[in-house]
């Protein structure tokens, strides 16, 4: 082989690599037919007709034409963790208590949420609340004395909904304190 026809060989199969390359590098492309949506979780506590609280969540979901997979499902996590100590033990001697080792329990709100487009242009919003929370000292069943004692709502439902337009998904008494727990979901286009 004579010596400019390696050279032009060389150059051609390092364009290619570098083709390739660039080629596999690129960002997987968007999905054309996604909507990109806001969906606003609200998480209202009332005792009788008092609002105790209202916590606004927002997240953003494209809609999907797929069973949901981890990228698209908008997952939104905020808590913190309270520390439990387990039951004391007898000492050594028999008289003295130590103290058993601290665990600790997470609490906060945990949201997921996935969208898809129905048929006739409007969106199935599919969202699962999970709201862990401790009692206050007055709302306490009886328990140990100053173990903290938890109370969780879980929620998993799907809407079809409009551009503007929100729901309730779900309202449920606590059975120990006399709090009603409301869900409202609002979902709006971003355009």
């Amino acid at each position: 082989m004579t010596k400019p026809l390696i050279a032009v060989l060389i150059a051609v199969g390092v364009v290619g690599v570098t083709n390739a390359q660039e080629k596999a590098s690129a960002p997987a492309a968007a999905d054309p037919t996604a909507t990109p949506l806001k969906v606003q979780v609200t998480i209202s506590r009332f005792q009788g007709d008092k609002k105790l609280s209202s916590m606004p969540y927002t997240l953003s979901v494209n809609t999907s034409t797929t069973a949901p997979g981890f990228q698209e499902v908008s997952r939104l996590r905020m808590g913190a963790k309270v520390p439990i100590m387990t039951v004391a033990t007898p000492g050594v001697d028999g008289q003295r208590m130590a103290a058993g080792p601290i665990s600790y329990k997470d609490v906060g709100t945990n949201i997921d949420c996935f969208a898809s487009t129905t048929t006739d242009g409007q969106y199935k919003v599919t969202v699962t609340v999970e709201d862990t929370s401790v009692y206050s000292e007055d709302q306490s069943p009886p328990t140990v004395k100053g173990s903290p004692t938890f109370r969780t709502f879980v929620q998993t439902n799907a809407a079809i909904l409009r551009d503007g337009q929100s729901t309730q998904f779900a309202s449920a008494t606590d059975k120990v304190s006399g709090e009603t727990v409301k869900i409202d979901v609002m979902l709006n286009v971003v355009k």
